[in-house]
């Protein structure tokens, strides 16, 4: 019975830990990107990111589950009710909260040193590193509000992930 303990919470936290790597990965480039490039739908991106934030996660876990189950687009994946499908819950939850804050740290920055970036010739995509290690306090903060979101989170999961096949 201690091993099946054990065995459940090192499951959520490997699920927890690997979400949050991915919403790191997907949210801090998008984050940036929202900052440093001028682009056409630029501003509506930001305000769908910045809305996502308060979408309920039963709302996700729904749609990733009629998207997973195999009467569904994705479903030859055959993610649902597995780890990799909760994994994808809680990252598709965890991305808008990273990529909100990268983009306003990052907004921060550019607006202070983007000028002087620009003169000394970086390109926009060559500034984005720059700008996160100047920020590397914030994207912590980032990626654990991040992490805060994933390890937290249980409506998606019950969905996604469930506890039995079906």
């Amino acid at each position: 019975m201690e091993v099946d303990k054990i065995a459940i919470l090192a499951l959520s936290l490997s699920v927890s830990l690997s979400a949050m790597g991915l919403a790191i990965l997907i949210g801090l480039p998008l984050g940036a990107s929202l900052t440093v490039f001028n682009f056409p739908s630029r501003h509506p991106l930001i305000v769908m990111v910045n809305a996502l934030l308060g979408l309920p996660p039963v709302v996700i876990g729904l749609a990733l589950y009629l998207t997973l189950s195999h009467a569904g687009p994705l479903g030859e994946l055959r993610l649902l009710f597995t780890p990799g499908g909760m994994v994808l819950a809680q990252a598709v939850l965890a991305v808008p909260i990273v990529a909100a804050l990268v983009h306003r740290a990052v907004a921060d920055l550019w607006a202070v040193y983007g000028g002087a970036l620009q003169t000394d010739g970086a390109t926009p995509l060559r500034s984005i590193p720059t700008l996160l290690a100047m920020g590397r306090n914030h994207i912590l903060t980032a990626g654990l509000a991040g992490f805060g979101r994933t390890i937290s989170e249980v409506g998606a999961i019950l969905m996604v992930g469930g506890n039995f096949a079906p």
